[in-house]
């Protein structure tokens, strides 16, 4: 299994953390980040890894540093379902919507 902090790591905002074990790949999160000058970079650049590939994400809760930048892995490419609690689903259907992913929440 690998782990790749992508975000949130040595910063309070962007959380993102790619998994891999074998054939599957996933993120936690896939958040913005926020304050400072290098933030609208960080939210800009190219995501370290191909968003087309991922099998699925797993959100741990709606907060914009958590869920922020799910409008453009689908933008990017991303497909797959995002799995989210029930009391998540409710606070990031706008973001999915805004990613026309609304109907990739699995609850």
């Amino acid at each position: 299994m690998r782990l790749s902090f992508l975000g949130g790591a040595g910063e309070v905002t962007g959380s993102c953390t790619l998994i891999e074990s074998g054939y599957t790949r996933f993120l936690v999160d896939c958040g913005m980040f926020q304050g400072g000058h290098e933030a609208w970079g960080k939210n800009m650049g190219a995501f370290a890894f191909d968003p087309g590939r991922l099998d699925f994400v797993l959100l741990t809760h709606a907060h914009i540093d958590h869920s922020g930048l799910l409008p453009r892995l689908a933008a990017m490419g991303n497909r797959g379902p995002i799995h989210v609690t029930t009391a998540t689903a409710g606070g990031c259907v706008k973001t999915c919507r805004l990613c026309k992913q609304k109907e990739a929440l699995v609850r």
